[in-house]
């Protein structure tokens, strides 16, 4: 009898031309937020109109692409997209990483930025995502909508309200004006996940803190006549959920970061939906699909209430009508100027010349490659982008305003390992920025096997065509014999001290977005010891062999695999051509034939070629490597000496802290495949088997002197086995490895951290 009478009287009330304005409220949740989006499927296709709408956090996303003409199809592709997976989790997207300002990978897993300025002060950044990809791709997309409404919340094609927080007042704020994009990325400010946002002098966070489910601000700011209010946010417990506190433990962060949700906000009048999303996480963007379908199924469950409740009926032909007529009114996505908050005249000059500075207007995809080109370097990483609609020229100027930079960072890092090989990593990295972009560098390693301190000043300087300058010390100790391993009882460690030493400087130039040209000249200065038998003995003196002179060479590198060590998808090129001339200086120990010390002048030219690819289907994923070195390198005063300075193959992690005499040659061929099963998420097992083929294999005559074998028959074996687990400390790796070589054949590894080491003064 009651839903009678009510459905007179929404008849009579049709009837006499009233009709009913309807607000949907979209609750913060994250990315359980993306069921919005099926919400504002079912609603529209039963033509359900929506006249306001009023969201938080992810729920103001959603709202904020509706509101500004988009439609539930196109927010669906959005959120589907691989593109909107690489925004949430602070990757650049595809064909944006510029491979010239990457950093030589090394084995720090934590890194802690800090700005120091010029009272010395540390301000410590507290962001957990890069939020580069994000803040543009809102700029993008909300740009002409913006323009087109005055940046007046009001005059979008739905009017619009957007919840963020002041942390500092403890209080909402309730965003009705400005940049639409400006307020759709505070109001998803999560306190220590993303760095907040100025507005209107204010930094805004997260509009979940105080107000997750903000129908209030819909009532207050809108008083429409229904409330259809949908919330994603995570269930708030009236008594202790026993049975459950151990899988809901790991969500305990942000239960305390957002305020909860109350249903009983909703009017009597209003429309309560909560899509049945209990086994999705707040970090599931990948699971979008499944998100919206379980918004847009629970509408449809309740639409019959729905329909009971709102007399109003709006045709989707009608609906496409009006955000055809209101996306019609957008100027073309143009940029006259560029303008600066908080750069120096010559910073600006410097940015400048990442975007064609000399041409007006620039199109939309060259500011977006000039920016993803500046930004792919460090320093900039806490740029903040807009748009900014020029209403006399009728086109836009880009906005970049500086936010605090973090110009000092200190990496942490290491590895600990079964054989003795473990050591710790310290760096320490300084920008200056002014007409150009210097990175000063420190780093150190400090193990009983491994030792090494390098320091470098990267210069860069935008011009014509950019190009940077580098110059470099590198001091490498490694003690061979303290090798010892903790699993293999018979494991023989080399009798090897090798102390490496470089300084140099290199010219580097891009090429294209993917591919770095450097040109290098070096001075080296090296010292070798070593037995010239397997065992010793403590009367024992070693051979020295010294090498002194100069290198100079061209390497042409790419590298866009994805994990410092055991990768799995991606590739990486170099090519490289490098001319040496050395002075050999040997002095003999009393394991060696020879009595008296010699000197010798050596020069050569080698060319190396490294490819390693990976194809990913699934759960498996297959590669190759292959690596091919020319040379016309003469052999040394002995067989030890050179055949510790002949270019080894290294292909399995371990391999650079043994010396695998089999695997060394002047001249060689040598490849394998990998395969990597991914058992679970950050879990593969990796099966690798590899063949090296010298041309001239080098061996040790009667009398200890190099001999080049020629017998293009032979081939050596290597191959390795194990389980991978990647953690945030880096790999954790336990594997079996065989080396078809004749002191160091079997053994197992289990190492926790990055097996990286500066390069070598020949490497």
């Amino acid at each position: 009898m009651h839903r009678f009478v009510l459905t007179l009287l929404f008849l009579l009330l049709a009837l006499l031309g009233w009709t009913q304005k309807v607000g949907l409220v979209l609750s913060g949740g994250a990315a359980k937020g993306i069921a919005h989006v099926g919400v504002l499927k079912a609603l529209e296709e039963n033509e359900i109109p929506i006249d306001y709408i009023v969201g938080t956090s992810m729920g103001g996303i959603i709202g904020g692409c509706y509101a500004a003409g988009m439609s539930p199809n196109q927010i669906e592709e959005i959120v589907l997209s691989k593109e909107f997976l690489l925004w949430v989790n602070g990757k650049l997207e595809e064909g944006h990483n510029y491979y010239f300002a990457r950093k030589d990978d090394d084995a720090s897993f934590l890194r802690l930025n800090l700005s120091l300025d010029s009272t010395f002060s540390i301000l410590f950044n507290t962001s957990i995502v890069n939020d580069l990809s994000l803040n543009f791709a809102l700029a993008e997309t909300f740009a002409q909508p913006s323009a087109i409404a005055k940046n007046n919340f009001d005059s979008l094609f739905v009017p619009l309200r957007v919840v963020a927080s002041d942390i500092f007042t403890q209080s909402e704020v309730i965003l009705s004006k400005g940049s639409l994009s400006d307020a759709l990325r505070a109001t998803q400010t999560v306190p220590f996940f993303y760095n907040p946002i100025r507005i209107d002098g204010k930094y805004l966070f997260d509009g979940g803190v105080y107000n997750n489910f903000p129908v209030d601000v819909a009532l207050k700011e809108f008083t429409p006549d229904v409330i259809i209010g949908s919330n994603v946010s995570s269930k708030i417990y009236k008594e202790y959920p026993y049975g459950e506190d151990e899988k809901l433990i790991s969500r305990s962060l942000l239960y305390m970061l957002l305020d909860n949700s109350d249903p009983s906000e909703i009017p009597p009048s209003g429309i309560y939906i909560q899509p049945n999303i209990l086994r999705y996480t707040s970090f599931d963007f990948a699971k979008a699909r499944a998100l919206i379908d379980s918004g847009y199924l629970q509408t449809i469950r309740q639409m019959e209430e729905i329909k009971q409740k709102i007399n109003t009926r709006r045709t989707c032909e009608s609906v496409a009508e009006a955000r055809n007529k209101f996306n019609n009114k957008s100027a073309p996505l143009l940029v006259d100027h560029i303008q600066f908050d908080g750069f120096s005249r010559n910073q600006q000059k410097f940015i400048n010349r990442f975007f064609n500075s000399g041409k007006r207007p620039l199109l939309f995809s060259e500011i977006k490659s000039g920016f993803y080109h500046l930004v792919s370097h460090d320093y900039f990483n806490n740029l903040y982008p807009g748009f900014v609609f020029n209403t006399q020229k009728q086109n836009f100027n880009f906005s970049l305003t500086k936010r605090p930079q973090n110009n000092f960072q200190v990496d942490f890092g290491g590895v600990i390992a079964t054989r003795n090989i473990s050591n710790i990593y310290l760096g320490m990295n300084y920008y200056y920025f002014n007409r150009t972009l210097t990175h000063f560098n420190a780093n150190f390693n400090a193990g009983n096997f491994y030792k090494s301190a390098q320091v470098k000043a990267r210069i860069d300087i935008p011009n014509r065509g950019q190009f940077y300058l580098e110059p470099i010390a590198t001091f490498n100790k490694w003690d061979f014999l303290q090798g010892n391993d903790l699993v293999v009882k018979n494991f023989s460690p080399t009798v090897l001290f090798r102390i490496d030493r470089k300084i140099g400087v290199a010219l580097g130039i891009p090429v294209g977005k993917n591919y770095k040209m450097t040109l290098e000249g070096s001075y080296l200065n090296n010292r070798d010891q070593y037995l010239n038998t397997d065992v010793l003995t403590s009367t024992d003196t070693l051979d020295v062999l010294r090498l002194s002179g100069s290198r100079a060479g061209v390497e042409f590198n790419s590298n866009t695999l994805n994990r410092k060590q055991y990768a799995s998808t991606g590739k990486s090129y170099s090519f490289s051509v490098d001319w040496f001339g050395v002075v050999e200086n040997y002095e003999p120990g009393n394991t060696s034939i020879l009595t008296e010390p010699q000197s010798k002048y050596h020069s050569w030219m080698r060319a190396k070629v490294s490819l390693e690819q990976y194809f990913k289907k699934g759960i498996y994923s297959s590669g190759y490597i292959f690596e091919g070195v020319l040379s016309n390198q003469p052999v040394f005063t002995n067989y030890m000496g050179t055949i510790i300075n002949a270019t080894a193959f290294n292909p399995i992690q371990d391999s650079k802290t043994l010396l695998l005499q089999n695997f060394r040659a002047f001249n060689y061929v040598a490849g394998g495949w990998r395969n990597v099963f991914t058992i679970r998420k950050s879990l593969d097992f990796r099966l690798e088997g590899y063949l090296f083929k010298p041309f001239e294999a080098i061996g040790m005559s009667q009398t200890q002197e190099a001999t080049l074998n020629g017998d293009l028959t032979k081939v050596y074996f290597a191959a390795t086995a194990g389980l991978v687990l990647h953690s945030t400390v880096g790999p954790i790796s336990l594997s079996v490895n065989y080396y078809d070589d004749r002191e160091n054949e079997l053994g197992v590894l289990l190492h926790v951290g990055f097996l990286l080491f500066n390069k070598t003064s020949m490497e």
